[in-house]
C-alpha cells in the first residue's frame, strides 16, 4: 500500500493523510491508484489544444486531470486552477456533451451570451449539451479552483459564438479547430 506521499501527493500531515493504492487493472491496463490526494495529480503538460491566437488565453489555467488517472472512459473530471486573469475555455457550448463544475476556491465569474453570475465555493452550474454557451473568467485577486465534469459523447462539436472558430472531435478523441467557414487552422 502507498502512501499519498510515495503516490506523489507530497507531504501531507497525519490527520489529512490519504491512502493511494496502487492497483492492477484488468487486460493489460497499467497499475491505476485507487485514491489520490486530488491536488497530487499531474497537470497537463500542453495547457490547451486551441490554436493560435486562442491558446495563449489559456496561459493561467491549470487543469488537472483526475478521471484519466483512475481509468475513466465516458466522462472526465479535471481539477481546474485559474489564476487572476484567467480563462476556464473560449465562450462555447457542446452539440452532444453535456458539462458541470462546482467551485471549490475562490469567486470565478460565469459569463454566458446574455448574463454574468458571481460564483463563490459551494456552488455549481450544469451546461447541457447545445444550451446556452458559458465559460468561467477570474476577475479576482486570487486563484479559483473548481472540478469540472463532462462526458465524452462521440461526434461532438463546439461552437464559439465571439470567436472565429469551430471544433469536431475526432474518431480518436482529439479535437480538430478550423474557422467557421471551414479554413484550417
Amino acid at each position: 500500500m502507498q502512501t499519498a506521499a510515495e503516490w506523489g501527493g507530497g507531504e501531507q500531515s497525519a490527520g489529512a493523510l490519504v491512502q493511494a493504492v496502487a492497483r492492477p487493472m484488468t487486460h493489460s491496463s497499467p497499475a491505476r491508484p485507487l485514491a489520490i490526494v486530488a491536488s497530487s495529480a499531474p497537470p497537463r503538460t500542453k495547457p490547451s489544444t486551441y490554436p493560435e491566437p486562442f491558446f495563449s488565453r489559456m496561459a493561467k489555467r491549470e487543469k488537472r486531470p483526475l478521471g484519466d488517472l483512475f481509468g475513466l472512459k465516458n466522462f472526465g473530471v479535471n481539477l481546474t486552477r485559474l489564476s487572476p486573469g484567467g480563462e476556464s475555455a473560449l465562450l462555447h457550448r457542446h452539440s452532444k456533451q453535456d458539462e458541470f463544475i462546482y467551485v471549490l476556491e475562490g469567486e470565478p465569474t460565469l459569463v454566458t451570451e446574455t448574463e454574468e453570475v458571481r460564483l463563490s465555493p459551494g456552488m455549481c452550474a450544469g451546461f447541457p449539451a447545445q444550451g446556452i454557451a458559458h465559460h468561467l473568467v477570474n476577475r479576482t485577486d486570487r486563484d479559483v479552483v473548481y472540478l469540472e465534469v463532462g462526458d465524452r459523447t462521440a461526434g461532438d462539436e463546439g461552437s464559439y459564438p465571439r470567436d472565429d472558430l469551430k471544433a469536431s472531435l475526432g474518431p480518436d478523441g482529439t479535437w480538430i479547430y478550423t474557422h467557421k467557414d471551414g479554413r484550417a487552422y
